[in-house]
């Protein structure tokens, strides 16, 4: 009875705390119709909360109808947040802060893992062993994701840049097939295509650096969360639910990613060793990371001149609906 009393305490306070940190964000709203998210096969996560129903059965007796929509990228992921199709979606993190400073009006509330689902891949019959050695060559990438941010940095890093290359736009799919038929010469990859080409079609990875492969956020629209705010943490909730069975049932989760995404078992049990679930935690490290690869968005023109990269990444990551959500849980 006192620990009940307790908890009921402590979450009148998380509530009082996340109105405080949100001001003009959070107020008593209606509940809604729907809540539409996205499921991708890069967060293996969002596949095992739609395959269990968990977020159907938490908002059941609330009459709130779940819509689900594939997401092939974060480019994608973005475009339906920005035209309103969705209110939460699986993004990279960089990717994030290159959309929300061109306009997006996002916030990314949520840690869903931290993969290296990212490399540079060559076939596997390519001379090419650096990144140095790309200069002239086609790339493919996939424009506003983490995969082709990375490839900037990796230019950058090479000292090279964008104009010494000729990157070809390919949604990451057709990437995989651009480069295992060779009419490019490299490939900014994402998992899972990346893992199942290395096992596959024996592409080779000429370049992996994991401080380069940003966080895989949740981010949901400013409106929603403006509107919504117990919502918000009901879908924050059922993602711990599905983060804490992935950790615990490893074997089951590659089955259910291979299922979906149509993967051999192997491919999907590759991914998943390379991706770290541990820390859904939104805050500090991930604003600093962001903060530290914000110059690449700058040098390379991709917002606005002017753009105050550091003020965009604080403004978009919001962590008290998260620590509420996982106080509420200890």
């Amino acid at each position: 009875m006192i620990r009940t009393g307790f908890s009921i305490l402590r979450r009148a306070l998380l509530g009082s705390l996340l109105a405080a940190a949100l001001p003009g964000l959070v107020h008593a709203a209606d509940t809604p119709n729907q809540i539409r998210l996205d499921y991708a096969y890069y967060s293996p996560t969002s596949l095992v909360l739609k395959r269990f129903g968990w977020l159907e059965e938490a908002v059941k007796s609330s009459g709130i109808e779940v819509k689900w929509t594939l997401s092939q990228g974060s480019n994608r992921a973005l475009e339906f947040l920005n035209s309103g199709s969705i209110d939460f979606g699986s993004t990279a993190g960089l990717a994030a802060v290159l959309s929300r400073a061109n306009g997006n009006p996002i916030r990314s509330v949520y840690v869903y893992s931290r993969p290296e689902w990212t490399a540079l891949a060559v076939p596997k019959d390519s001379p090419i062993t650096s990144v140095a050695e790309l200069k002239g060559k086609r790339i493919a990438a996939t424009k506003g994701t983490d995969p082709f941010l990375f490839l900037l940095r990796s230019l950058n890093e090479a000292g090279l840049s964008r104009n010494d290359v000729e990157i070809v736009h390919l949604q990451h799919a057709d990437g995989r097939v651009a480069l295992e038929q060779k009419r490019v010469d490299a490939w900014a990859g994402l998992d899972p295509h990346l893992a199942a080409s290395e096992l596959e079609a024996g592409t080779k990875l000429i370049y992996r650096n994991v401080n380069f492969n940003t966080y895989g956020f949740l981010n949901v629209s400013e409106k929603f969360a403006r509107n919504y705010p117990e919502q918000v943490r009901t879908v924050i909730a059922a993602y711990e639910r599905a983060r804490r069975w992935v950790i615990a049932n490893p074997d089951e989760a590659a089955k259910i990613l291979a299922e979906e995404a149509k993967l051999n078992l192997v491919v999907a049990q590759a991914q998943l060793k390379r991706t770290d679930f541990s820390n859904p935690r939104i805050g500090r490290e991930h604003h600093d990371a962001l903060r530290a690869a914000a110059p690449i968005l700058v040098a390379e023109e991709l917002v606005r001149k002017g753009t105050d990269v550091s003020k965009v990444v604080t403004e978009l990551i919001e962590p008290t609906f998260t620590s509420a959500v996982l106080a509420a849980k200890d």
